[in-house]
């Protein structure tokens, strides 16, 4: 299998637009198909290969020699690839990363700004089953308005936030300054987002054609019940309360 001649990483926490990007990127036929190829794929670093990674580019890149991948940060893969291809501990996480995915120049790091909406949309997402609503789909009915759960909420507002600070110190011990979606100004901007990407990626976008979005929204009623809920409950007996 040739090596792609560019690779790029989208890092990102749950619930801040990464499939949203992704189908968007995958449609131009330009950017590489930027899956979740070592979760869905792979499954467990103990049994990587170096096959499982070539076929992972032959199948997240496109014509041009451009490969996508798209991930929450896990410690776990850089310590498989670092040890698939013996590389001694003096090699930084990020040349480790780029010995996996070769040439790995661009990193885009998604993030959201409200982190109690994140972690309410991912709680909604987890006991709904609904993930994601493909564009034009009718909203599903779920009679989930009974399960909101403060704990639950706290421990997804938590995760989100060290997943985000293991991938800024990632980023950071390397000197990456990534290019940075913010899940708010995204959703306003779709296409000049998405534009902005293929330009930091160097991919020229003068005749490119995107796709509509993929998904609507999924928030709704009970998911702002939840979150003033949440936001009352995380503060209250504070003297000053934030929020």
């Amino acid at each position: 299998m040739k090596q792609p001649v560019q690779s790029y990483t989208i890092w990102f926490s749950q619930r801040t637009g990464s499939t949203l990007l992704s189908e968007a990127l995958s449609s131009t036929g330009l950017a590489g198909k930027p899956g979740e190829w070592l979760h869905f794929q792979q499954k467990s670093p103990d049994t990587l290969k170096r096959e499982d990674l070539e076929q992972m580019w032959e199948q997240g890149t496109t014509p041009n020699g451009v490969f996508g991948i798209k991930i929450n940060f896990e410690q776990r893969w850089i310590d498989a690839i670092r040890n698939l291809y013996h590389l001694p501990s003096g090699v930084s996480r990020a040349e480790v990363w780029s010995t996996g995915f070769p040439n790995c120049t661009k990193h885009i790091y998604m993030t959201r700004r409200n982190k109690v909406r994140l972690a309410v949309s991912w709680w909604r997402a987890i006991v709904s089953g609904e993930w994601h609503r493909k564009h034009g789909d009718q909203a599903e009915k779920h009679n989930i308005a009974d399960q909101y759960h403060f704990d639950a909420i706290k421990h997804l507002l938590i995760e989100s936030n060290m997943c985000e600070a293991a991938i800024e110190d990632f980023l950071s011990e390397s000197g990456i300054i990534p290019l940075t979606i913010v899940y708010e100004d995204f959703i306003q901007d779709y296409e000049g987002t998405v534009i902005k990407v293929l330009e930091y990626l160097d991919i020229p976008s003068d005749h490119v054609t995107i796709s509509p979005p993929s998904f609507d929204p999924i928030a709704d009623e009970v998911s702002e019940q939840w979150v003033q809920r949440f936001r009352e409950d995380g503060q209250k007996g504070w003297e000053n309360k934030r929020w």
